[in-house]
């Protein structure tokens, strides 16, 4: 069974830092060969892409509201994406899952439609 699990959500002041997790399992290929992302949904609004990697690692893409602020990264060893978030604002407060990609190799993409595994979700708050 193909599993995307998310953690380390939470509920943070307005400046400070979270890392989210996102474990894979089951996959009948390699997740090497995966592109993956991280995707945000707050209340009313449109899921929307945050952040996208390759399958190894060496090409990365970020929306415009999050650039150099966020960090994905991934441990193909460890089959887990991250997703490092510092100087966090209010409104970034949403529910924050990850995706992956199979069979995808040096692509990335912030287009919901890219990905064919998700995750449930992790909530992450932002307190001003």
């Amino acid at each position: 069974q193909v599993q995307l699990v998310e953690s380390g959500g939470g509920s943070v002041q307005a400046g400070g830092s979270l890392r989210l997790s996102c474990a894979a399992s089951g996959f009948t290929y390699s997740t090497n060969f995966m592109a993956m992302g991280w995707f945000r949904q707050a209340p009313g609004k449109e899921r929307e892409g945050v952040a996208s990697i390759a399958d190894d690692g060496r090409m990365t893409i970020y929306a415009d509201s999050v650039r150099g602020r966020f960090t994905i990264s991934r441990d193909n060893a460890k089959a887990t994406l991250y997703l490092q978030m510092n100087s966090l604002k209010p409104e970034d407060t949403a529910m924050y899952c990850c995706a992956a990609r199979g069979d995808s190799t040096r692509a990335t993409s912030l287009w919901i439609g890219y990905y064919n595994y998700w995750g449930q979700g992790n909530q992450v708050t932002v307190s001003s």
